[in-house]
């Protein structure tokens, strides 16, 4: 039995609870929250209690923690569990800055703590079969790369002010998905990016609308596409080009259902936002994990070197469109 404690009873941090609560390898021991009120209603929902985060890195009866607070604060709770004997699941980014990440990977080396980093699109049933599909050579060689994510709606933009920016903050995901789907580093990073949908996005230093190119070593492409709004849906896909053929994953809708008639074809709503769309990811992910756990494997993916990887990524992406000039790692 895997028992937890969660930091975090936000939006996350109740996912994550569910999940554990429902698997019976697991158990949800303890709840932190800097908002006391969420962490209680959360471990009264579950029978968990209410703790410190202090609390949950010193327990005995705590084998692994889940990492849902703000981003400011992963790299040092990471290295604290780790320090303290703990098995780690923590959502993304490990830190905006590389350095940081490179210094708390190695509190997790010496230690060979068990961590995995939230990048849940890997655990989502039809990305997941896409990358299944590359590896067992249906399109054969890998050439290009395509990753479409859009959100429904743009965030405020006091948000934008603390996440990172778009390319740290939302298309760090599709970094990671780039990289787990073309199965090669990259070496060169290129950028653009504008804000056509919030102009106060724009005031505070960021963007809602962006694209990014990047090349493999071997000359392989990856093609990352952005945007703060999609007034259809959550807009989520990709497709892979290879020597042999295509394979891509298509938008999830609310059903599948279609209404033929001499007025053309009409079909019901693309899911909303991430919670609905990823709710399976989400899980299958934590399952995972929790899998590792008892199994002992100490080195579930996505790992450590995988949140370095993708924040390098989005270091450069920065820079590039900062810079307008491509940038070579």
């Amino acid at each position: 039995m895997i028992r937890f404690g969660v930091i975090g009873a936000g939006r996350i941090g109740k996912v994550h609870a569910k999940t554990i609560a429902a698997n019976p390898k697991a158990k949800l021991a303890y709840i932190a929250d800097a908002m006391p009120e969420a962490a209680q209603a959360l471990s009264d929902q579950y029978g968990a209690r209410v703790a410190t985060v202090e609390d949950i890195m010193k327990a005995k009866d705590v084998d692994a923690v889940l990492i849902g607070s703000p981003t400011g604060f992963h790299a040092e709770q990471i290295q604290t569990a780790s320090n303290a004997g703990k098995a780690i699941m923590c959502e993304k980014p490990v830190s905006l800055s590389v350095d940081l990440i490179t210094q708390t990977l190695k509190v997790v080396e010496k230690n060979k703590t068990t961590l995995m980093i939230g990048f849940n699109r890997r655990f989502d049933p039809n990305f997941a079969e896409v990358e299944r599909r590359i590896r067992n050579g249906d399109v054969g060689t890998v050439e290009m790369v395509t990753v479409i994510s859009r959100d429904p709606a743009p965030p405020p933009a006091q948000y934008v002010k603390g996440s990172g920016g778009i390319f740290a903050d939302m298309m760090i995901h599709d970094f990671d998905m780039a990289r787990f789907l073309m199965g090669e580093e990259f070496v060169v990073v290129q950028a653009l990016g504008a804000a056509l949908v919030d102009k106060e996005i724009g005031e505070a230093g960021d963007v809602d609308t962006a694209a990014v190119q990047m090349q493999t070593k071997s000359g392989k492409i990856a093609v990352i596409t952005n945007s703060r709004r999609a007034t259809y849906g959550y807009d989520q896909r990709m497709e892979v080009h290879g020597s042999k053929g295509m394979v891509h994953a298509k938008n999830v809708h609310n059903s599948t259902v279609e209404v033929l008639s001499d007025q053309g074809y009409r079909a019901d709503p693309i899911q909303n936002f991430f919670l609905e769309r990823y709710s399976v990811a989400y899980a299958n992910e934590l399952n995972a994990f929790i899998e590792a756990v008892e199994s002992g494997n100490h080195d579930p993916k996505p790992n450590g070197f995988d949140g370095l990887q993708a924040q390098i990524l989005a270091e450069a992406a920065t820079q590039s469109w900062k810079t307008g000039k491509p940038v070579a790692l």
